[in-house]
């Protein structure tokens, strides 16, 4: 399982550059940005990209519905001529309350909605011209962009967000999701799409909050209040009532060296294939200490 970095929300893009070389320094495999309400996150990973020449980057996740998939797709690829081939895109539905409340959009069948994104988005990602006329969207075209083809994951928790993600994406990218979850769900779903399909095995992208720590309560307690929002939105809670978690502080992995070491290894067991951490620690001594720990299970 490759272990990579969850780098979050930062302030800058110089602060994005240096997060991701120092990331590279230490050897972790990837750094993964996500996008919320800050940074551009394919704008970030490009310069990113260009000043930092060896990790993955990738995207956990840039919402669909605001973007028609030509103008990812072509976002996608500009920062993939920018990374040399290194970058790993990954996409999401978001969430009801985000997309209709917010950006004023319909969020009726998503499933409808991501099932045509994606089939214009693939081929376009791939150097591949495509002509489709959906209920909701349409392209007819090709993006005239040199780059190599970019790696798609999808967010996908629902079983028909896991079919679409074995079936025409790469893999799926979770978050909030714990292992029992993962072993008898995610995992098993998107493998069995991506056989049926006869395609290659997917990627399963595991994001989850990591700090060691000698007091775990007061760190699960600080995991509470710091991401809260993930136990009331509607599919990061089925998840959450899949795990027998009453709240995203249970699926966080805290503790001292050796707790926080079987917890990642549990999501290696589980099927994973990648795991990005986001720490979350507070002090020098948990952040030196967790960044430390991360290191030697590489």
């Amino acid at each position: 399982m490759r272990i990579s970095i969850f780098g979050g929300e930062l302030p800058t893009i110089d602060a994005a550059v240096a997060a991701a070389r120092q990331v590279e320094s230490d050897g972790f495999a990837g750094f993964y940005v996500p996008q919320i309400f800050g940074l551009d996150a394919l704008t970030t990973l490009a310069v990113v990209g260009h000043e930092v020449p060896r990790i993955e980057l990738g995207t956990a996740v840039i919402p669909t519905y605001p973007r028609h998939p030509m103008m990812l797709a072509a976002q996608a690829l500009s920062a993939q001529q920018a990374s040399g081939g290194r970058l790993i895109l990954g996409i999401g539905l978001s969430h009801q309350i985000v997309i209709e409340s917010m950006f004023g959009m319909s969020y009726d069948k998503p499933a409808r909605h991501m099932r045509e994104y994606l089939s214009i988005l693939m081929p376009l990602v791939h150097g591949e011209s495509t002509a489709v006329n959906g209920e909701t969207l349409s392209f007819n075209g090709s993006i005239g962009i040199t780059a190599p083809p970019v790696p798609v994951l999808l967010a996908a928790l629902a079983p028909r967000m896991l079919d679409l993600a074995g079936r025409v994406a790469d893999g799926t990218v979770t978050w909030m999701t714990g292992p029992a979850t993962l072993e008898s769900h995610i995992v098993p779903s998107i493998t069995k799409a991506a056989a049926d399909a006869g395609r290659p095995a997917p990627r399963v992208a595991v994001g989850l909050p990591v700090c060691v720590t000698d007091d775990a309560a007061a760190a699960r307690a600080r995991a509470a209040k710091t991401y809260e929002v993930y136990g009331f939105l509607p599919s990061y809670r089925a998840m959450l009532d899949r795990e027998g978690a009453q709240g995203p502080a249970d699926v966080a992995i805290v503790g001292t060296e050796a707790e926080v070491a079987a917890g990642i290894q549990r999501v290696a067991d589980a099927g994973a294939t990648d795991f990005a951490a986001a720490e979350f620690s507070t002090t020098p001594d948990e952040k030196t200490r967790t960044r430390e720990l991360l290191r030697s299970l590489l």
